[in-house]
């Protein structure tokens, strides 16, 4: 039973919330405390899965006591309630919190955000993963720039200038990102060509996750046993995805992550391929014997695939948790719940496209798709909307 604790400065809050899931106590231990204090007493006393707060508290606000949970209790999801007024409030908290949450909040969007993130800290948590990752070793080190960059967006006071400059003292991150900023990705109306017009159209956040792009890919050089064909393929395919995902109807609001998590959401093949060579040698292989997939390969070798393992380590590096979760899933999107074409969706669906115009571009309808991926449309309510989103797809998102 997972044990969820509740915390708010208003007894009367939390007693509308306890009204609100009582239908939930069957599966879910639900704790509540009446402000941060209370909330620390009650976790040391017993360990939480998840921890909901409100932001705005006296004495210690939810954003102060949601870092405390992280650096005593990491593996505990951290979810931060707040109003429509307190949005700069809020932003202290993104460091922190793994989701955000409006208030008010109905029960079916606190339950289904509740279910996602358990879902994903048990996948990553899981010792398959475990193993993969002490097998892998030690991992790449992030440039100094890529430091700077995630220190000067987490303050408050820093100005568009700002970010321009870390990024500008690297050649190599700055060329990168301007030509990912001027790509198809994003449909910028004039080219951008100075990285504060960079920063000013996209905003820090999606700016530094543009710069973790090409970290990633830089810091992930395939072994030499590895073919360098393969792992360009990987990022070529990436960039396909990443392409057609925001020509989906995700939100508006989520396109920009949309493209982030499409372009990373194969970084987990990249690590195999870096790290674990003979294993990724072996995969191939197997693929190419039975005409598989990767990650099927992957889960009989491995007993997890490379969306899990990308998921777990981009989750260390600090990526948002709707990509990290959108990157877990993307070959089993059934796994969790979804409130509309989410950012999870889209990816998978991006990535189903690209695989299925590869290999089979003259299917207008999807028809040759396998038997299990129209099984997973269908179980998700899309197949009806596949024929449209290929063609899409096929006309570069027009």
């Amino acid at each position: 039973m997972k044990r969820i604790l509740f915390v708010d400065d208003e007894s009367k809050i939390l007693d509308g919330i306890r009204r609100m899931l009582h239908t939930e106590r069957a599966r879910w231990d639900l704790q509540f405390a009446v402000g941060g204090e209370a909330a620390l007493k009650a976790c040391e006393v017993g360990t939480f899965d998840v921890v909901i707060s409100d932001m705005r508290m006296p004495g210690m606000d939810g954003a102060t006591l949601l870092g405390h949970i992280r650096d005593r209790y990491p593996s505990t999801a951290r979810i931060i309630l707040s109003g429509y007024s307190e949005v700069a409030l809020a932003t202290r908290a993104v460091p922190v919190a793994h989701r955000f949450l409006t208030k008010p909040c109905n029960a079916a969007d606190l339950q289904s955000t509740i279910e996602r993130v358990c879902t994903l800290q048990e996948l990553l948590c899981a010792p398959e993963i475990q193993k993969v990752v002490g097998s892998v070793g030690e991992l790449p080190s992030l440039s100094r720039t890529y430091h700077d960059l995630t220190r000067v967006v987490g303050d408050p006071n820093t100005s568009i200038n700002d970010v321009a400059d870390v990024i500008g003292h690297d050649v190599a991150m700055s060329a990168k990102v301007l030509q990912l900023v001027n790509s198809a990705f994003f449909g910028l109306a004039q080219t951008v060509t100075s990285l504060k017009s960079a920063v000013s159209y996209l905003g820090m956040q999606t700016i530094k996750n543009l710069a973790l792009t090409t970290e990633t890919f830089r810091v992930f050089t395939p072994d030499p046993r590895v073919p360098v064909s393969v792992c360009e393929a990987i990022q070529q395919h990436s960039y396909s995805v990443a392409a057609i995902a925001p020509t989906l109807p995700v939100d508006s609001k989520s396109r920009d992550l949309t493209i982030v998590a499409a372009l990373l959401h194969d970084v987990g093949r990249l690590v195999l391929a870096s790290k674990m060579p003979d294993v990724f040698s072996s995969i191939l292989a197997m693929v190419h014997e039975r005409k598989c997939e990767p990650f099927e390969a992957e889960q009989e070798l491995l007993a997890t695939t490379h969306a899990e393992i990308g998921a777990y380590l981009l989750g260390l590096w600090g990526v948002p948790p709707l990509a990290s979760e959108a990157i877990a899933h993307h070959h089993h999107p059934t796994r969790i719940p979804h409130s509309g074409f989410d950012v999870s969706l889209a990816v998978y669906v991006a990535d189903l496209l690209v695989h299925e115009l590869e290999a089979h571009p003259d299917d207008a309808t999807g028809a040759k798709l396998r038997e299990s991926d129209r099984a997973t449309l269908e179980k998700l309510g899309l197949w009806g909307e596949y024929a449209g989103f290929r063609r899409i797809a096929k006309e570069g998102g027009k």
